[in-house]
Protein backbone atom coordinates (compact mmCIF):
# COMPACT_ATOMS: atom_id res chain seq x y z
CA UNK A 1 0.00 0.00 0.00
CA UNK A 2 1.00 3.41 -0.59
CA UNK A 3 0.24 6.57 1.57
CA UNK A 4 -0.14 10.26 0.22
CA UNK A 5 -0.17 13.20 2.65
CA UNK A 6 -0.81 16.38 1.00
CA UNK A 7 0.06 19.94 2.88
CA UNK A 8 0.21 23.46 1.55
CA UNK A 9 -3.11 24.61 1.22
CA UNK A 10 -4.45 27.80 2.12
CA UNK A 11 -6.55 31.08 1.40
CA UNK A 12 -4.52 33.24 -0.93
CA UNK A 13 -5.50 37.19 -2.94
CA UNK A 14 -5.41 36.96 -6.70
CA UNK A 15 -1.64 37.10 -8.09
CA UNK A 16 -0.09 35.50 -4.51
CA UNK A 17 1.84 32.02 -4.64
CA UNK A 18 1.22 28.93 -2.87
CA UNK A 19 3.50 25.71 -2.34
CA UNK A 20 1.72 22.47 -2.42
CA UNK A 21 3.52 19.02 -1.22
CA UNK A 22 2.98 15.90 -1.18
CA UNK A 23 4.64 12.81 1.07
CA UNK A 24 4.05 9.52 -0.29
CA UNK A 25 5.02 6.72 2.40
CA UNK A 26 4.70 2.33 1.88
CA UNK A 27 5.45 0.57 -1.01
CA UNK A 28 6.67 3.76 -3.68
CA UNK A 29 9.46 1.89 -5.29
CA UNK A 30 7.33 1.10 -8.53
CA UNK A 31 5.97 4.61 -8.88
CA UNK A 32 6.27 5.86 -12.68
CA UNK A 33 4.71 9.11 -12.21
CA UNK A 34 3.19 11.28 -9.46
CA UNK A 35 0.59 14.27 -10.55
CA UNK A 36 -1.46 16.63 -9.30
CA UNK A 37 -4.52 17.18 -10.48
CA UNK A 38 -7.91 19.27 -9.01
CA UNK A 39 -11.42 19.24 -8.26
CA UNK A 40 -13.92 22.14 -8.10
CA UNK A 41 -17.15 22.47 -6.69
CA UNK A 42 -19.44 20.62 -9.27
CA UNK A 43 -17.29 19.81 -12.03
CA UNK A 44 -15.32 17.28 -12.49
CA UNK A 45 -11.47 15.99 -11.22
CA UNK A 46 -9.09 17.52 -13.82
CA UNK A 47 -5.46 17.13 -14.18
CA UNK A 48 -3.10 20.20 -13.38
CA UNK A 49 0.70 18.59 -13.57
CA UNK A 50 2.84 15.82 -13.47
CA UNK A 51 6.09 14.46 -13.32
CA UNK A 52 7.51 11.47 -14.00
CA UNK A 53 9.90 9.77 -10.95
CA UNK A 54 12.99 8.56 -12.82
CA UNK A 55 13.19 11.23 -16.33
CA UNK A 56 12.06 13.87 -14.06
CA UNK A 57 9.78 14.86 -17.19
CA UNK A 58 7.23 17.01 -16.50
CA UNK A 59 3.54 17.85 -17.72
CA UNK A 60 0.76 21.08 -17.42
CA UNK A 61 -2.30 21.44 -18.33
CA UNK A 62 -2.44 24.49 -20.19
CA UNK A 63 -4.62 26.61 -18.02
CA UNK A 64 -1.55 26.45 -15.52
CA UNK A 65 2.03 26.58 -18.29
CA UNK A 66 4.02 29.38 -17.13
CA UNK A 67 2.44 29.97 -13.46
CA UNK A 68 2.91 26.12 -11.89
CA UNK A 69 5.84 24.15 -11.42
CA UNK A 70 5.68 21.00 -10.48
CA UNK A 71 9.06 18.97 -8.67
CA UNK A 72 10.03 16.23 -6.79
CA UNK A 73 12.47 15.44 -4.40
CA UNK A 74 13.24 11.72 -4.86
CA UNK A 75 15.09 11.42 -1.90
CA UNK A 76 12.38 12.35 0.51
CA UNK A 77 9.67 10.59 -2.12
CA UNK A 78 8.25 14.05 -2.20
CA UNK A 79 6.49 16.15 -4.84
CA UNK A 80 5.63 19.65 -4.77
CA UNK A 81 3.33 22.51 -6.66
CA UNK A 82 4.64 26.00 -7.00
CA UNK A 83 1.91 27.97 -7.96
CA UNK A 84 2.04 31.27 -8.97
CA UNK A 85 -0.15 34.33 -10.32
CA UNK A 86 -2.85 32.60 -8.76
CA UNK A 87 -6.26 33.06 -10.11
CA UNK A 88 -9.53 33.05 -8.79
CA UNK A 89 -10.46 29.54 -11.25
CA UNK A 90 -7.74 27.90 -9.51
CA UNK A 91 -9.58 27.28 -6.50
CA UNK A 92 -10.30 24.06 -5.93
CA UNK A 93 -9.48 21.10 -3.58
CA UNK A 94 -5.80 19.76 -4.81
CA UNK A 95 -5.49 16.00 -4.49
CA UNK A 96 -1.64 14.24 -5.51
CA UNK A 97 -1.86 11.01 -6.90
CA UNK A 98 1.06 8.22 -7.79
CA UNK A 99 0.50 5.86 -11.27
CA UNK A 100 2.56 2.92 -11.37
CA UNK A 101 2.33 2.03 -14.73
CA UNK A 102 3.63 3.64 -17.68
CA UNK A 103 1.71 5.74 -20.02
CA UNK A 104 -0.57 8.56 -20.10
CA UNK A 105 -0.49 10.75 -17.11
CA UNK A 106 -3.06 12.79 -17.37
CA UNK A 107 -6.02 10.67 -17.22
CA UNK A 108 -8.05 10.70 -13.75
CA UNK A 109 -8.10 6.69 -14.23
CA UNK A 110 -4.47 5.58 -14.42
CA UNK A 111 -3.74 6.82 -10.99
CA UNK A 112 -3.26 4.10 -8.25
CA UNK A 113 -3.30 5.86 -5.54
CA UNK A 114 -4.76 8.96 -3.96
CA UNK A 115 -4.59 11.44 -1.20
CA UNK A 116 -7.35 13.08 0.86
CA UNK A 117 -6.97 16.33 -1.19
CA UNK A 118 -5.65 19.84 0.29
CA UNK A 119 -8.28 23.07 -0.22
CA UNK A 120 -6.90 25.99 -2.48
CA UNK A 121 -8.67 29.55 -1.97
CA UNK A 122 -8.50 32.24 -4.31
CA UNK A 123 -9.75 35.70 -3.44
CA UNK A 124 -10.45 37.89 -6.53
Amino acid sequence: QVQLVESGGGLVQAGGSLRLSCAASGRTFSTYAMGWFRQAPGKEREFVAAITWSGGNTYYTDSVKGRFTISRDNAKNTVHLQMNSLKAEDTAVYYCAIKRGSGRVASVREYDYWGQGTQVTVSS
